[in-house]
């Protein structure tokens, strides 16, 4: 099944060339809500990265924060180690999409946005992206 007919024959809006390898991604959930508390994070991996954003694949603690989520309530911090580059790129995301949450795990992907992200890290990932393209 095509992209297009799995998203409900919806085409793809992609702005930024994508880069398809794996790369391990630390995590955490955070909010302004009063009523929301998480202090862990944790450990996912992309394998689908643009200077737009990237799918994470990981786990999501508590089901009920899927709401949340989705309506930018709770946002994702991201740190990525991308190959090549010293220090973790980080940013703060937004979740555009959630799908395949698996109950016993709760490993779920997410397609993540970055809402922040400094200009030296953005061309970071720029740069890793156009060399990863390169034959």
């Amino acid at each position: 099944m095509s992209n297009e007919q799995s998203r409900g024959n919806t085409p793809e809006r992609r702005q930024f060339i994508r880069v398809k390898l794996e790369i391990p991604v630390r995590y955490k959930f955070l909010s302004h809500d009063p009523d929301f508390s998480s202090d862990e994070v944790f450990e996912g991996t992309t394998n689908n990265l643009s200077a737009g954003g990237l799918l994470l694949l990981g786990q999501i603690p508590n089901l009920d924060w899927i709401p949340g989520l989705l309506m930018e309530r709770i946002i994702v911090g991201v740190n990525l180690h991308i190959p090549g580059v010293p220090e973790p790129v980080k940013a703060l995301c937004r979740t555009s999409w959630l799908e395949a949450v698996e109950e016993k795990t709760k490993r779920a992907a997410m397609g993540l946005r970055f809402a922040e992200i400094t200009k030296q890290h953005e061309d970071a990932i720029v740069q890793f992206v156009i060399k990863s393209q390169m034959p």
